[in-house]
């Protein structure tokens, strides 16, 4: 048998029910449930897992965990589907809530109930990123590559809104006519104001 890393994410006693119940929910097995004499659960979903114990006292880190898997657009809408079935909306603020996903993304990011960031990774996602937009666009159209990263790889929504509001103000008057709805678009998702 292979070796393998298993994270170990954070619970508490009154809540490992409802926790587990809520990846049972996006298709997982619960293969463990224990509150005595200590709180320890665990899920399973193709060929990993995810362990839960109990959150010691006084600690508010949050914990993550990274998933790799070949088709990281079928997990998205697998989960978003069951989150839509169990709490009648894909939440994107609060907890639990899901990240948003546009085609060609290669990541997202689920919190669940206790808090636990769950990084789903496509496993051939590159290597190299280009933080401050790719050197090979110019103006409004960088500025767009630069939230597109901050957004969904750091999953900080309100530096790409930062960025975002710079870079219309810098290349507002110079961008194309597609560029400037796009970043219409952009704006209108990340302050939560229709577009």
């Amino acid at each position: 048998m292979p070796e393998s890393a298993v994270p170990l994410l954070w619970s508490r006693k009154a809540q490992l029910s409802g926790l587990l119940d809520f990846y049972r929910g996006l298709g997982f097995e619960v293969t463990h449930e224990q509150t005595r004499p200590y709180v320890y659960g665990a899920v399973a979903r193709s060929e990993y897992q995810l362990h839960f114990v109990d959150r010691p006292e006084g600690v508010d880190a949050e914990l993550s965990c990274l998933v790799l898997v070949d088709d990281v657009a079928a997990y998205h809408r697998e989960f978003t589907a069951a989150l839509r079935a169990r709490l009648g909306k894909v939440p994107a603020k609060g907890i639990p809530r899901i990240t948003r996903f546009k085609p060609g993304q290669t990541r997202f990011t689920m919190v669940d109930p206790a808090g636990n960031h769950v990084l789903v990774i496509q496993r051939d996602e590159p290597r190299e990123l280009e933080y401050g937009g790719s050197k090979e666009l110019e103006g409004l159209a960088r500025v767009l590559d630069n939230v597109r990263i901050l957004r969904d790889f750091k999953n900080d929504d309100a530096a790409a809104l930062r960025v975002l509001d710079v870079g219309l103000r810098r290349y507002g008057s110079t961008a194309t006519p597609e560029d400037l709805e796009r970043a219409r678009r952009e704006r209108a998702e990340l302050s939560g104001e229709s577009p």
